[in-house]
């Protein structure tokens, strides 16, 4: 009873995450950060120096710099010490007692402290939404989206994500800022997730459609083009949909030739990001074509 002690593994890059049925984007003025369980005693259970700890960390750092930066509002959730039996109910026949009512095992972990102006939400249940008035929060807020990370990315995250979808909030799971028992499980997490309730997002591609967002809410143009977006007009000129064009599909291929890609490059450059056609033509699929466009947008 209770949870294992958990084995180290590598936390999931860009290439291992699932294609997503919906394309739904990410924007600050609809967004709230929700950073799940980082409390001592969950982390505790991990090697705090080796993967996927470490990126776990420092992935959530940057998120919640950037979305702090955005005005997105941050929101904690964190079980209480010592839970009455009643109020523990069946989690006590899964995983025992839970956490005992010690700061030292109670507190987020010190890199993810809550500030003045950040929400904690006492956790009763594996979903956020269970017994607290996060959904409350969010409409009050003229919010309906859902940014989740943190653990356990089956459990808890999962679970959170799921009842978001069942009350019309998009939930964006960034699946190198959650953890796991283990990579299969992760794995599990992130591919329910994309094909039944949710957006599966890395968070350097979620915090750069964050900025993306922001800039063509302001009026700007060089940073408005997405990853998705570039799917969209890839499968446009491939008479496709978008839906059946993976990130790592050869395009060539597919018949994409050399007079639709100049075609496209050009669209490219009208919104300000320059790419060289030949460096374009040499990269075949749309993770390569998006590191040269990624590339082209940070020298802007």
């Amino acid at each position: 009873m209770g949870i294992p002690t958990i084995k180290s593994y590598p936390m999931p890059t860009a290439p291992d995450l699932p294609e997503n049925k919906v394309s739904w984007q990410v924007e600050p003025d609809r967004a709230v950060l929700l950073i799940h369980d980082m409390q001592q005693y969950f982390i505790d259970f991990y090697h705090a120096d080796q993967s996927p700890i470490t990126e776990l960390v420092q992935h959530i750092v940057s998120l919640k710099r950037q979305c702090k930066a955005l005005g997105i509002p941050v929101v904690y959730t964190a079980q209480p010490g010592d839970q009455d039996p009643s109020d523990r109910a069946l989690l006590t026949d899964f995983w025992g007692d839970g956490l005992a009512d010690d700061q030292n095992v109670t507190k987020m972990v010190d890199e993810l402290m809550p500030e003045d102006n950040d929400l904690v939400l006492t956790k009763w249940r594996y979903s956020a939404f269970k017994k607290s008035n996060l959904l409350e929060i969010l409409q009050e807020q003229g919010r309906d989206q859902l940014i989740i990370c943190g653990v356990y990315a089956h459990i808890g995250c999962l679970i959170t994500a799921n009842e978001a979808f069942m009350n019309d909030v998009q939930s964006f799971f960034v699946a190198d800022a959650v953890a796991d028992f283990s990579l299969d499980e992760h794995k599990m997490a992130m591919n329910y997730v994309a094909k039944r309730c949710g957006v599966t997002i890395s968070t350097a591609s979620l915090m750069d459609d964050l900025q993306n967002a922001k800039d063509m809410s302001a009026g700007g143009v060089a940073h408005a083009l997405t990853f998705e977006g570039v799917r969209e007009q890839a499968a446009e000129l491939l008479d496709i949909p978008a839906s059946e064009l993976s990130d790592t599909d050869d395009l060539m291929m597919m018949g994409l030739d050399s007079i639709r890609l100049m075609s496209l490059v050009e669209e490219w450059r009208q919104v300000g990001v320059d790419v060289n056609f030949m460096e374009i033509v040499k990269k075949r699929t749309l993770s390569d074509w998006w590191s040269l466009i990624s590339k082209s947008k940070q020298e802007i």
